[in-house]
């Protein structure tokens, strides 16, 4: 599986249906993508059993946050909010379980402070907005960003992750990061575990879809503004080795012979049909190429309506620019409540 660069037109677009007749041909083809996909985010340690240990609770005015740290299978520990709604309501077995959010932060040095507290950016609290909705969210910081930033670095330099992991790669990372969270939700008693989404902006909105394409526990993901195709994309580069933030340093070989081993919407694609919020915009500085982003995101629909679950995907694209703007999160958040409020039986 690979794409020459060049290649990578409406015309040569690879097809999500493409040589699928049946659903067992796209299962097949799905195993494939994933196998590439796991090639290519490198070695994941086992997940390891809940760990977790809380530093400190602060009683805010509809929700308390708590801090605290999770152990992962890297050795080391992930700094995170836990916020819980004060009033929620009881399920009809008289127990408190809530849906919950893994609310994942875009690429700001303040990490989850950017979305869990009202020091945060205009637009970008959502984790406090959902919690006010009666979600437990969980905010982590990730890897170089936050508490987590390296000693004597730099906000989102990887160098010292890959001279301690150079078989692993940061995508890899902040998946089973991730993952480790997920199980903290699912420890919790008043959490129900079957009704967990991701949301996140920016990096926080490709890293929600890269954990729910290889984790079947995030049952609806919203991503806004983390959609960007290889198809036109001026700095592909940006997924391989860099100085600053590298995401895949594998990919800068295949990059530099101009080909491609995978496009993100089939990556994307590996959560079907499972819910999913893909939100984009026509002048985003970050993801400029939304002419790709839209011919990818009609083919993820196409497989979605293919399966039966055309309901289950909704894909909206403006022009607010990199952004996550007031109207967009609360239609966001209301599929959210559709999918996750309600228990059923999201496939």
């Amino acid at each position: 599986m690979a794409y020459p660069l060049s290649r990578l037109t409406e015309a040569d677009f690879p097809g999500l249906l493409e040589d699928v007749a049946d659903h067992q041909d796209w299962v097949l083809k799905r195993d494939r993508i994933a196998s590439v996909w796991q090639r290519y985010i490198g070695w994941i340690p086992d997940p390891i059993p809940c760990r977790y240990e809380i530093h400190s609770e602060d009683q805010e005015a509809d929700h308390t946050r708590i801090h605290l740290t999770y152990a992962t299978g890297y050795g080391d520990h992930v700094t995170a909010y836990l916020l819980i709604p004060s009033h929620p309501a009881a399920s009809e077995d008289g127990n408190k379980r809530y849906p919950a959010m893994l609310a994942l932060h875009p690429t700001d040095p303040h990490g989850k402070d950017d979305i869990a507290t009202s020091a945060g950016r205009a637009g970008r609290r959502y984790a406090l907005e959902l919690v006010t909705r009666g979600y437990v969210v969980l905010a982590p910081d990730t890897i170089t960003a936050g508490e987590r930033i390296y000693e004597g670095t730099e906000p989102f330099q990887t160098a010292p992750f890959y001279a301690a992991h150079p078989s692993s790669t940061a995508v890899g990372k902040m998946i089973h990061d991730h993952q480790q969270g997920i199980s903290l939700l699912q420890s919790l008693p008043y959490v129900d575990p079957d009704r967990i989404g991701a949301i996140g902006h920016s990096l926080g909105g490709y890293n929600a879809y890269f954990l729910a394409a290889v984790d079947d526990r995030i049952k609806a993901v919203v991503s806004s503004c983390g959609f960007c195709p290889f198809m036109q994309d001026s700095t592909p580069e940006r997924w391989g080795q860099r100085e600053w933030f590298s995401h895949i340093p594998k990919l800068t070989d295949d990059l530099n012979d101009g080909f491609v081993p995978f496009e993100f919407h089939e990556i994307m694609a590996l959560m079907a049909p499972r819910p999913l919020f893909n939100w984009f915009a026509q002048n985003d500085a970050i993801f400029p190429n939304w002419q790709a982003a839209s011919y990818a995101s009609l083919d993820i629909y196409g497989l979605y309506q293919w399966l039966g679950y055309e309901e289950q995907y909704t894909s909206l694209m403006g022009n607010e620019g990199h952004n996550f703007p007031d109207p967009i999160r609360n239609i966001s958040y209301q599929f959210l409540d559709r999918w996750l409020k309600v228990e059923s039986s999201i496939k």
